[in-house]
């Protein structure tokens, strides 16, 4: 004869049994929605931060396949893709669910202008990259006085400290630069629109060297040396 105390026991067993079973319909059907059943999926594919590289471009390299279950979506591999694409400096990937993936693109910025022997200029940022390339020289960029081709410069201490000291320059005078020459990173040479050359050196001091050319340029000398800014020189 069986009493409460046997049918609380059976009732625990028909639990025990239960809740795996449960859990592992639930898992199941986890599983189901974000692989199988198209519910998480990506549907949208979307490329912000792009002005040189068209979108068509990034989407092609990315390799992002609309359909593809959002949780197989690797972003690390599409980011890496992504990033041999000559223009692009960096980019971020991300995952919005329910079936959203954003490629955020920061594009290279053009620093110097290189002339070309056939005619136009490489546009190279400061790590040398050819950026772009363009018939003219745009006013904004000075023309770099390279001794070899623009497509050996990348990684090029030289046009690294160019573009450096162009960026730490007093607003005053960056405008009027027309080129930029550097036998070395500590000897980037100025030329302005109005013929005088200013020999910044490196970069670093950038505060020191603008109040000494602020007190030397009202001489009306054609040449300035702020290389040591304890020791300026003027011509």
């Amino acid at each position: 004869m069986s009493g409460p105390d046997s049918a609380d026991r059976r009732s625990r067993r028909r639990l025990a049994v239960l809740l795996p079973l449960a859990a592992l319909a639930v898992a199941g059907g986890v599983a189901w929605a974000l692989f199988g059943s198209g519910l998480f999926a990506v549907r949208s594919i979307v490329v912000t931060g792009t002005r040189l590289v068209p979108d068509s471009e990034v989407l092609a390299v990315a390799g992002v396949r609309p359909g593809t279950p959002l949780i197989r979506v690797n972003t690390a591999q599409i980011a890496g893709r992504v990033l041999r694409i000559r223009q692009v400096q960096g980019v971020v990937v991300t995952k919005t669910w329910p079936d959203r993936v954003t490629i955020a693109v920061k594009e290279r910025t053009p620093a110097l202008a290189v002339a070309v022997a056939g005619g136009g200029f490489d546009l190279v940022d400061a790590d040398g990259v050819i950026v772009q390339w363009a018939a003219t020289r745009p006013s904004r960029l000075p023309l770099y006085a390279a001794t070899t081709d623009a497509s050996s410069l990348q990684g090029d201490p030289d046009v690294s400290a160019s573009a450096a000291v162009l960026g730490e320059l007093p607003r005053s005078i960056r405008p009027s630069v027309v080129s930029v020459t550097a036998p070395s990173p500590d000897q980037v040479t100025l030329r302005l629109a109005s013929g005088v050359t200013i020999v910044w050196g490196g970069p670093g001091d950038a505060a020191a060297k603008a109040r000494e050319l602020a007190i030397l340029m009202p001489t009306g000398a054609r040449y300035y040396d702020v290389s040591g800014p304890a020791t300026a020189v003027t011509n």
